[in-house]
């Protein structure tokens, strides 16, 4: 069964979104604050992570860095509705997707089946390793390493750097690349992807500042060259 944990520190949030999954055939605990939030996630073996912002002690944003530099269960974080700059920190540190407050609960649903989805498409394809000059991209084993180092990706970062790796040197538009995380027509705000495109440069560049493997095409989008 697919284990869900839910971190908000507001009870009538944390009773709904259990309730609707538990009815959807999940297996969910909540927690009420960051640090208990986090030492949960840390230790439960979850699935996913259904994080809040705003959080009594331990941040939402400290909760979603510190669990990410040690998992990569994939992060849906909540924020509220004009909060477009801590949508885009989350991003940054590394969370899968973001809901706005209030939202739809079949969004949400929808939102984390998308992700689990695309995490099971990943562990069972049969397509081999993928070379693009030194960099090594194992998709069953959910793996990257540059010149045989590993690097640590979140679930959304490796889906786009496959994205991309699926046809080296072709451009992808900023539309696109949305649209294949998102596993959705709709796209959001495609400023998204550029926060994802520069975690990718952060964790695969020799030189971050001066990209030579995922390369900018101007007004069009990216493209993965073979270093």
């Amino acid at each position: 069964m697919t284990r869900l944990l839910i971190v908000d520190d507001e009870p009538a949030i944390r009773d709904a979104v259990g309730y609707a999954f538990r009815t959807e055939g999940f297996e969910v605990e909540t927690r009420a604050d960051g640090d208990s939030g986090l030492q949960a996630a840390l230790e439960g073996g979850f699935d996913l992570v259904i994080l809040d912002l705003m959080l009594p002690g331990l941040a939402g944003t400290e909760v979603c860095r510190r669990l990410r530099a040690r998992d990569p269960v994939p992060i849906v974080m909540l924020t509220a509705k004009n909060a477009e700059a801590d949508r885009l920190l989350g991003l940054e540190i590394g969370a899968d997707d973001y809901v706005s407050k209030p939202f739809s609960m079949a969004e949400l649903i929808g939102r984390v089946r998308a992700i689990l989805r695309r995490q099971e498409l990943a562990r069972s394809g049969t397509e081999g390793v993928k070379r693009v000059g030194d960099l090594e991209l194992d998709p069953v084993r959910h793996e990257v390493s540059v010149a045989g180092e590993a690097r640590q990706l979140t679930p959304s970062e490796f889906r786009l750097l496959c994205m991309l790796a699926s046809s080296p040197q072709r451009v992808f538009s900023r539309r696109e690349i949305m649209q294949n995380l998102w596993d959705s027509t709709y796209v959001g705000d495609q400023r998204a992807c550029d926060i994802h495109i520069s975690n990718l440069r952060r964790k695969l560049e020799e030189d971050p500042a001066n990209p030579r493997r995922i390369v900018t095409v101007r007004g069009i989008g990216y493209k993965l060259e073979p270093v």
